[in-house]
């Protein structure tokens, strides 16, 4: 009998405690805060970029604090960077609620807002807000070596991949080929993602590909540092009109060294925009673009990726036509960039 008595006080105690920590564990995670980033493909720029956000402005539960060397996040909030298409894969989930936040290139984002481009026979995605305009992503035409391509024109006939529906890329891969007077119909289209078309590079089955994204992108220095691929120039007359003609675009380049053995190459450039729904907390993201700009979260973006030396306080409202979500907003006009 004394036995039976002592094994159940122990069971009531030890399900008391584990009562206990539950109510104690479920407060805890109440206050926890998880964030969404969509992002694109891990062989892209998009991937690294959102995970170094989310590194920027997590701040988990039992952080060490900011003023003594710790995370200068957002409080109790868990960001994660989640792979998908691309920009227009991103602006969809961000309507559908897929994601919190997302990439997106500049082009896209206004297309989507004002119905337009790729958008033009949908309704316009008025809920879309931008928290900050980041880096330039620079339009990479990929051609494998031996394959006898000198020129955009002479994709004619070729295996080309311009990326996945719902990428970014595929909608400026059309707008490039029109410009110089081809169609996809022109080339043998191949759909395929960043990481296939690097298979099929490497099977010698696929010719070229477009990919916009920001250099360095790990794609593209797989393929290089085996001497499988050039860049082709996009520049001359008909990308100086093409720029006049879609003010999204600007004239960049891809500089020497940046792949191994390839030299600077002139090409075109968009931006990444960092949007999110109107209806996420204004609260929430007034914080989050207080974290980004934060001064001690300035090594973390100038150490994690070579784009990260590109995202500055001073171009984040930089080509924006999209309106600001209020929580942006509110610390833009707090700092003083934004004027009434």
């Amino acid at each position: 009998m004394f036995i039976l008595k002592s094994a159940n006080r122990f069971t009531l105690i030890l399900f008391c405690l584990t009562l206990a920590a539950f109510h104690i564990g479920s407060a805890y995670a109440q206050n926890i805060t998880f964030l969404r980033i969509g992002t694109g493909s891990t062989a892209g720029t998009y991937y690294p970029i959102g995970t170094l956000l989310a590194s920027v402005i997590s701040n988990p539960p039992g952080s060490r604090a900011c003023e003594a060397g710790g995370s200068c996040g957002v409080p109790d909030l868990i960001a994660t960077a989640q792979t998908t298409h691309g920009s227009i894969d991103n602006i969809n989930g961000i309507v559908k609620g897929y994601f919190d936040t997302a990439l997106a290139q500049s082009d896209m984002v206004a297309a989507a807002y004002n119905g337009t481009g790729v958008y033009g026979k949908k309704n316009p995605i008025t809920s879309l807000r931008v928290i900050a305009n980041l880096y330039p992503e620079d339009v990479h035409l990929v051609v494998r070596r031996g394959a006898g391509i000198q020129s955009i024109k002479g994709l004619k006939g070729k295996r080309v991949s311009i990326d996945v529906p719902g990428s970014g890329t595929r909608e400026n891969a059309k707008e490039i080929l029109r410009a110089y007077g081809l169609s996809v119909k022109d080339v043998d289209a191949i759909t395929a993602n960043p990481d296939k078309s690097v298979s099929l590079m490497k099977a010698d089955k696929l010719d070229a590909f477009f990919l916009v994204a920001g250099y360095p992108v790990s794609a593209v220095s797989e393929l290089a540092d085996v001497g499988k691929i050039e860049l082709l120039p996009i520049s001359g007359k008909i990308a100086e009109k093409f720029v006049a003609a879609h003010g999204y675009y600007s004239v960049s380049k891809i500089p020497s060294g940046t792949y191994r053995g390839l030299d600077t190459v002139p090409t075109l450039a968009v931006s990444t925009q960092w949007i999110v729904n109107e209806n996420v907390a204004e609260d929430l993201v007034y914080k989050i673009t207080k974290a980004l700009w934060h001064s001690r979260n300035r090594h973390l973006l100038d150490r994690s990726h070579v784009k990260g030396l590109l995202i500055h306080l001073d171009t984040a409202l930089k080509g924006v036509s999209t309106p600001l979500h209020p929580g942006a907003e509110r610390y833009y006009r707090e700092i003083g960039i934004l004027a009434d």
